[in-house]
């Protein structure tokens, strides 16, 4: 029953995090899910797929509705934690990737905890309406309900205006800036109107607003480069898109989640929280 077990188990971690945007909340249903799955009796499972679907996101709706009060407390911008594109399930298409995008995990943020867990089900999982109410124990037609009020709350989906291999140039080109230490080629890179939301969550010191603008953008980079000697910058693929590493004495200190649109950058979703850097570390070079 392990090898079952198992073998749902990225599937299982793709759907927590989605619900979540925490991967290391994800891995913790994930380990709750297999405590519950290891007590089940057998013959009141049919299908493992179906009954783990079940737990995993009743698991996540409880876990939900207690993180809608911590949010309101949390200090300054929060940002979904990164995870490694790789743990989220297939990637092959550009629709898949963006579905995944920290820009888009926080769209989901609008959502009530029944519909994200109907979206997503729908949408990442394409489960039908019947497998739906199954899962969340209602009726088909309130799932339909509740899909179509998810989908007006998402809006348009956020889109990359640039080709995955235009992207990769854009980012290869902001890490050789950053780990040189150039200044000017930063700004060369940024759009007037560049964005940057930074969440530290008040663990370290972070920019409590966003930043807007290419020479406050640039002062504010140079800045957090500046409270460290001699850094590391590297390249991670998290979320379906490219992002920056910044280590200092072998650990993770930040992660800049990169936005192109054309030939400039024009989003900067910078991670400095610890607590949501730590399963990071494996993820450079990717």
């Amino acid at each position: 029953m392990i090898e079952e077990f198992e073998a749902e188990r990225p599937r299982m971690f793709g759907l927590a995090y989605r619900m979540l945007g925490s991967a290391a909340e994800a891995e913790d249903v994930v380990q709750d899910a297999y405590l519950r799955w290891s007590g089940a009796e057998r013959e009141h499972i049919g299908s493992p797929g179906a009954w783990l679907a079940k737990v995993v996101t009743n698991l996540c709706l409880n876990r939900l509705t207690a993180a809608c009060a911590t949010r309101e407390r949390y200090v300054g911008f929060w940002l979904p934690e990164p995870a490694p594109t790789g743990a989220l399930g297939p990637m092959e298409t550009a629709e898949q990737r963006d579905a995944v995008s920290i820009a888009f995990m926080l769209l989901l943020e609008r959502l009530t905890p029944a519909e994200r867990a109907v979206f997503v089900l729908r949408e990442a999982f394409s489960y039908g309406y019947r497998e739906i109410a199954e899962v969340l124990d209602l009726s088909e037609a309130n799932c339909r309900q509740l899909y179509g009020r998810a989908r007006r709350g998402v809006g348009e989906r956020p889109r990359f205006d640039a080709p995955g291999e235009q992207r990769r140039r854009i980012v290869e080109r902001f890490l050789a800036a950053a780990t040189s230490g150039d200044l000017a080629g930063l700004e060369r890179l940024l759009a007037d109107d560049v964005v940057v939301w930074a969440d530290g969550g008040g663990k370290v010191r972070a920019a409590l607003r966003p930043i807007t603008g290419r020479d406050k953008v640039v002062r504010y980079l140079a800045g957090i480069a500046g409270r460290y000697g001699q850094a590391e910058f590297a390249h991670a693929d998290v979320n379906g898109q490219d992002a920056v590493l910044f280590r200092y004495g072998g650990e993770v200190i930040a992660i800049f989640v990169i936005e192109v649109s054309a030939e400039t950058v024009v989003g900067l979703r910078v991670v400095l929280n610890p607590e949501k850097l730590s399963h990071l570390k494996e993820v450079a070079g990717s």
